[in-house]
């Protein structure tokens, strides 16, 4: 090989680096045209190990052993222009779902979900594809340098799409995480079934009607009384499967108490099997 085919090689394998350091490790077909790595130039560097195919038009650099931000970058590399993560997999991405253990590098049984619009994007193993009519400009973002859907679009693709509980811890987590949401509610403010059977008992047992899913201190909470500085959240087994989200809510709770809120919380449980116990109490608490 010649000084200027070397140094072409050189130059081509900085600009590969650069790329692939921005984007965790990846990158694709179009970016390596653009830099004058053709056929000739991608079947050597295949062949010698230094590119590694992940999906049709998108390589890992140096090894195929990417972390969960390259393949979801891969993911939206592989749908083409104007692709987005989303649903589960932005979630996981903004940290309002909890991310699943990663796959081996070969593994194609883990599904990454990636928006695209309407037209374009070719069926991919391993990615679901969501065309999209409605997605606009101001619905994506980057996140870790990976075209996402906002936290606002992701909310409500994952509405249609999860369990009515699931989908409230990761609206929770959303709300504890500080994320930019926006009003993402039933008509009468509730956004889980056992947040509406509480309201629904309020309105039974004659009690007082609370502002729903309302802003107390930094936090949205449950339900407040404004007037008495009342404070409910209501606790389902899905928003306690862990010591964190455990430790989470108490501080939480210690906070807005510290700015004079009595904070009651209630479960599922309770609403189940005593749900007058549960409205003597909240009476007791609003007479004060």
């Amino acid at each position: 090989m010649d000084v200027h085919a070397r140094n072409a090689n050189f130059a081509a394998d900085t600009a590969i680096s650069r790329i692939a350091t921005r984007q965790h490790g990846v990158i694709s077909l179009a970016q390596l045209e653009r830099i004058g790595v053709h056929r000739q130039g991608r079947t050597t560097r295949l062949r010698q190990g230094r590119l590694h195919r992940i999906h049709r038009g998108v390589f890992a650099v140096g090894h195929p052993g990417l972390s969960k931000a390259g393949r979801w970058m891969a993911a939206v590399l592989a749908c083409g222009p104007g692709a987005v993560l989303s649903h589960t997999s932005a979630g996981e991405l903004w940290g309002m779902l909890r991310s699943r253990r990663p796959p081996s590098p070969a593994a194609v049984d883990v599904v990454l979900h990636v928006t695209v619009p309407s037209k374009g994007a070719r069926r991919r193993p391993g990615i679901a594809i969501h065309r999209s009519r409605t997605l606009t400009p101001g619905q994506v973002t980057e996140r870790l340098s990976i075209p996402v859907t906002t936290p606002s679009r992701t909310l409500a693709d994952l509405r249609r799409r999860l369990p009515r509980p699931q989908f409230a811890a990761a609206l929770r987590q959303a709300e504890f995480l500080g994320l930019a949401i926006g009003p993402i509610l039933e008509a009468d403010g509730t956004r889980s079934e056992l947040e509406a059977r509480f309201l629904a008992l309020c309105r039974r047992r004659r009690l007082p009607r609370p502002e729903v899913n309302v802003r107390a201190g930094r936090f949205t909470v449950d339900f407040l009384w404004r007037d008495h500085r009342v404070v409910v959240e209501v606790d389902g087994w899905d928003s306690h499967r862990n010591r964190t989200a455990f430790e989470d809510d108490r501080a939480r709770d210690l906070t807005l108490k510290g700015l004079g809120y009595e904070v009651l919380r209630v479960t599922w449980r309770q609403l189940e099997r005593d749900p007058g116990a549960v409205a003597d109490a909240l009476r007791g608490v609003l007479r004060k």
